[in-house]
């Protein structure tokens, strides 16, 4: 799994930094999902190496405009190019009508299929709102002035690797029958033979997990979330000086995202959703809120537009 910033500014963008926009590229299925979408988003994908007609989720974390304005538009567009096969999105309850009034007032064709999830605050805690054979999503509401959403994906554990030596050995015939025994399961072969594949691998190899936390004030439900992921991507609106701000308008600090960090015993936190306020040249800088949040969590990197991250590959699981 590999993260691309599209845009990393609180409330309004700036020469560096557009709005909040994440992509989730999937190689191994050609996909790419996408966590919020402020406006210019589509704009930032043409800046990128990433393809909208790869575009199948989009999660929403919440409805102020510096996370949705991007999202009509890319939708349309999505619709006049004509090669998308579908798309769900997942978000506030209120996505729909937004979505709604807008596509219509505008005339706006959708000509692919299009499903709405929608969330609510009372029912959302730890819900899995998305599974298949390869990854589990799950959403948790946060403290905002408005229902929001965080977001966790977890790829599912793989098999261990298969020992081709060892089978080679006990001369089973190569083939069809090596994709069973690697899946685990009971072989029988021609001469009477039958073997367990689950002797054949080693230890399953455990999927990488990610969180996107944003917007909230430090939240027991995002550490929950977040608990044991390789990455978590929070939002660091204000720095530490300015915890009165972030109190008052449902933000986090720096510090408040480096505690979720560390408590949750995430692999590494990225920074992202600045307030402009902290410009390079400002008396307070990005690479501030940076130096605070890793005096309490070290391995701490700060977004900035077109970052790419590559989560962390697999680590083995043992049985205990």
């Amino acid at each position: 799994m590999q993260i691309t910033f599209l845009g990393t500014s609180s409330g309004v963008p700036t020469r560096s930094r557009n709005v909040s926009a994440l992509a989730l590229r999937l190689p191994q299925r050609s996909e790419l999902w996408l966590f919020d979408c402020g406006e210019g988003t589509q704009h930032q994908f043409l800046r990128s190496d990433l393809r909208t007609s790869q575009l199948k989720k989009i999660f929403i974390t919440h409805m102020h405009g510096d996370h949705i304005y991007g999202l009509p538009g890319l939708m349309a567009s999505l619709g006049l190019a004509g090669n998308s096969l579908g798309l769900d999105l997942y978000g506030p309850s209120a996505l729909k009508g937004f979505l709604d009034g807008i596509l219509k007032s505008s005339s706006s064709r959708i000509s692919y299929p299009m499903k709405i999830h929608g969330l609510e605050l009372e029912s959302a805690e730890n819900k899995i709102i998305f599974e298949d054979n390869d990854f589990l999503v799950t959403c948790t509401p946060l403290i905002h002035r408005v229902p929001a959403f965080a977001y966790r994906v977890d790829e599912k554990a793989k098999p261990g690797r298969f020992d081709v030596e060892k089978a080679k050995a006990l001369r089973i015939p190569p083939g069809p029958i090596y994709s069973q025994l690697q899946k685990g399961q009971i072989v029988k072969l021609k001469d009477g033979r039958i073997f367990n594949g689950n002797d054949f691998c080693g230890p399953q190899r455990k999927g990488a997990s990610f969180v996107y936390c944003t917007d909230t004030m430090f939240a027991q439900t995002a550490l929950k979330l977040a608990n044991g992921a390789d990455l978590l991507i929070h939002e660091a609106t204000f720095s530490h000086e300015d915890s009165d701000l972030a109190y008052q308008r449902q933000h986090s600090t720096s510090t408040m995202a480096a505690q979720i960090a560390s408590e949750a015993n995430v692999g590494q936190l990225v920074l992202t959703h600045l307030s402009p306020r902290y410009a390079p040249g400002n008396r307070i800088s990005p690479n501030d809120l940076l130096s605070e949040a890793k005096s309490i969590f070290p391995n701490t990197l700060l977004a900035k537009d077109f970052l790419q991250i590559e989560i962390q590959k697999h680590a083995t699981v043992r049985d205990t």
